[in-house]
């Protein structure tokens, strides 16, 4: 695990004991798998990291991000760790999130209903993903 401006984060796909361990924790849905669980192999198939953080306030806030965007998501990361921005707020059209781009993270997410009043500090950029 990597500490990142206070966040702790694991990289995805989560190695097999703690998915096994997380699916144990969570009660099953008719198809057999909780939302819990959809969500954690949704993130495995992603080609960047979300931190622990991330993780829950996505499922928490019932956040829902198509492949499609979570790969433009890291293409314009790259984008923007390449102009030499650090830390981005990345927006799209339902979710606003905070990604650290040397370590191709997510470290949190919230839906766009709650950034009306939100300041963001401690980023260098703003990527904006119109979907």
């Amino acid at each position: 695990m990597t500490k990142i401006n206070a966040f702790v984060y694991q990289q995805l796909p989560l190695p097999e004991r703690a998915v096994s361990e997380s699916k144990q924790d969570h009660k099953s849905t008719v198809q057999g798998h909780s939302f819990a669980q959809n969500l954690e192999e949704e993130f495995g198939k992603l080609p960047l990291k979300i931190s622990k953080h991330a993780r829950e306030r996505i499922q928490e806030r019932n956040i829902h991000i198509s492949q499609n965007e979570w790969n433009l998501i890291h293409t314009k990361m790259q984008e923007a760790q390449k102009m030499g921005i650090n830390d981005s707020l990345v927006l799209t059209k339902d979710a606003a999130l905070v990604v650290n781009t040397p370590n191709q993270t997510v470290i949190t997410a919230m839906g766009l209903d709650e950034t009306n009043t939100r300041i963001f500090s401690n980023i260098n950029g703003t990527i904006v993903i119109n979907h």
